[in-house]
């Protein structure tokens, strides 16, 4: 809505009336839309997708898999190693479970250049989901194909007739999120103990505009590596073991903006396939994965 201008401003400090315009109102969903104007999305085969518990890659102990990324360091440089904070010149502080590595060797990571003990590499490595990806701890980024630990659940995306604000040139994305609550498997942060699944399903809203559409391109490819959500604790309840957005942004506000999760927002489409990125989801991606 239109703020008073500086005639408003002089009037009111005049003490005399200003019709301000009503305040906002919250606006989460699209006016009703029926099946028939449901219409699926031009070069994106189907309109819904599941996931299932995907089996981690077997076979390769974790030694194995950071070869592949790491080049020996024969004279560590004289600084400490960012995992356990030792001096790269000395043995390795980790103090967990002993990985299978002696703990003086270093090792420097290939693409950035980072360089820590192997026995710490091993370690964190070890504490995460293990899916023959690593993630360096001090740039982020990433070696191999990360993937998440989203528990399973139905993924709905579609066009519908109504345009959002911002984008009043083109009709909209809606995406629906469906995931049931269950039980924790390993990978989780309490496995064998139940989790919670609140507010599903999500509805979702990107513009079908060609910007949108490769957006949605790369969360399928999000949604496969199971990166969407997680198991956590919400930020906004505080309850914990319960589904939880991780770290790709979503819109699920339709015709408003009050919460910050609506439209118009400029700014949107561009921050989360700069989010995507960070998860090392980017146009490559779709070369590789066959949609």
């Amino acid at each position: 809505p239109p703020r008073p201008g500086i005639t408003g401003i002089l009037m009111s400090a005049a003490g005399l009336p200003v019709c301000l315009t009503r305040p906002p109102k919250l606006v989460l969903h699209p006016p009703p839309v029926s099946k028939s104007e449901i219409q699926s999305i031009p070069g994106i085969s189907h309109t819904c997708r599941k996931t299932t518990k995907k089996q981690a890659k077997k076979g390769k102990t974790p030694e194995e898999v950071l070869k592949k990324y790491l080049q020996k360091v024969r004279h560590p440089p004289d600084e400490d190693c960012t995992i356990c904070m030792e001096r790269l010149s000395a043995p390795s502080g980790y103090k967990g479970p002993q990985p299978a590595v002696k703990p003086d060797l270093v090792g420097k990571l290939v693409k950035c250049g980072h360089v820590f003990h192997l026995h710490c590499l091993v370690a964190m490595y070890n504490n995460g989901n293990k899916d023959g990806s690593l993630q360096c701890p001090t740039c982020k980024t990433i070696y191999g194909v990360k993937t998440g630990t989203q528990p399973p659940g139905k993924m709905e995306y579609h066009i519908i007739p109504h345009a959002l604000p911002g984008h009043s040139d083109c009709k909209t994305i809606r995406i629906i999120y469906n995931i049931p609550p269950g039980v924790q498997g390993p990978e989780h942060p309490n496995p064998g103990k139940s989790f919670t699944a609140r507010g599903f399903p999500r509805h979702c809203y990107l513009p079908d505009s060609e910007k949108g559409r490769k957006v949605l391109k790369l969360l399928l490819v999000a949604w496969d590596r199971r990166l969407i959500f997680a198991i956590g604790t919400s930020s906004t309840t505080g309850e914990s073991d319960t589904v939880i957005w991780n770290e790709i942004h979503h819109k699920t506000e339709f015709g408003s903006n009050l919460t910050g999760h609506g439209y118009p927002d400029i700014n949107y489409l561009d921050n989360v396939l700069a989010e995507l990125a960070a998860q090392g989801i980017t146009e490559e991606s779709l070369v590789q994965e066959k949609d």
